[in-house]
């Protein structure tokens, strides 16, 4: 057993964990993290889609209660019925957007200077938003109409620009088109379901070729690491904005974008394109 290769995996399940929730985009940290660990070649890309799933299954499991409400009314229950096509509206941007412009995205776009361009560019929309006037009219999101999902699912689209943050894009605007602060976040959290299920199951078709079953004690390790650390991460996001705004993570995401792109400019490390 590789104990290197295990400790890679803890650590990049831990950052997809932590990050796929937070509005800090997940596949930026990833991006870079990767590049870190020289761990982002073909195997690397399928092990994302592993962790991804273990995230995917932390927030199911956070709102288990709530899903299997929807799913036991969805026959008769018009409130359930709503909720679940407000999520399929809300999803359908980023999927139509991601098939036809998926390739052409990861082979320009993914690469250090995007990604920390789009972290610090996404912090300063944070803050113009954390400044403006909030006016809340909706403080559920069972009160969501199909215009409110339809707008936030083209907002989520943005996420396709790696660094920019699918919960991110989704949780600003949320707060742009007069969702409360929780809505928006609950929101984004129901949205990465269909949305991680959806690009996961695109992905592992793709890179079927990759599986191996000599890689399931890494998959293991990852997988664990994710679900445990973005379990506490959803959690903790939900603590933290009862009593705080988003300001913080945006201040985060501009030092963390600074970072990036001095030390690619000065080729203090080797950011490589992917």
């Amino acid at each position: 057993m590789d104990l290197l290769l295990l400790g890679k995996a803890l650590i990049l399940g831990i950052v997809e964990g932590v990050t796929e929730f937070l509005p800090v985009s997940s596949t930026g940290h990833l991006i870079l993290t990767g590049d870190l660990l020289d761990f982002n070649d073909e195997r690397g890309k399928l092990f994302e889609i592993v962790i991804q799933s273990g995230a995917m299954l932390a927030v199911c499991w956070e709102y288990r209660a709530k899903i299997g409400q929807v799913l036991r009314g969805l026959g008769s229950d018009r409130a359930a019925q709503r909720f679940a096509l407000n999520l399929l509206v809300a999803f359908l941007p980023l999927a139509i957007i991601g098939l036809l412009f998926g390739k052409a995205i990861k082979a320009h776009l993914f690469n250090a200077p995007v990604v920390a361009t789009a972290f610090i560019v996404g912090g300063l929309i944070i803050l113009w938003a954390e400044r403006r006037e909030h006016r809340i009219r909706i403080e559920s999101i069972d009160d969501l109409s199909l215009a409110d999902a339809l707008k936030l699912g083209c907002a989520q689209a943005l996420a396709l620009i790696p660094g920019t943050s699918r919960s991110g894009a989704t949780i600003i605007g949320g707060l742009l088109f007069g969702l409360s602060r929780r809505a928006a976040t609950e929101f984004s959290f129901f949205l990465a379901m269909p949305t991680l299920i959806g690009a996961s199951l695109y992905q592992l078709y793709k890179e079927r070729a990759l599986l191996s079953f000599d890689d399931i004690g890494m998959w293991t390790v990852g997988f664990v690491a994710s679900f445990v650390s973005a379990f506490w991460a959803v959690r903790g996001l939900l603590r933290y904005i009862s009593t705080h705004d988003f300001s913080a993570f945006a201040w985060y995401r501009i030092a963390f974008g600074v970072v990036v792109l001095v030390t690619w400019h000065y080729g203090v490390v080797s950011w490589t394109s992917h």
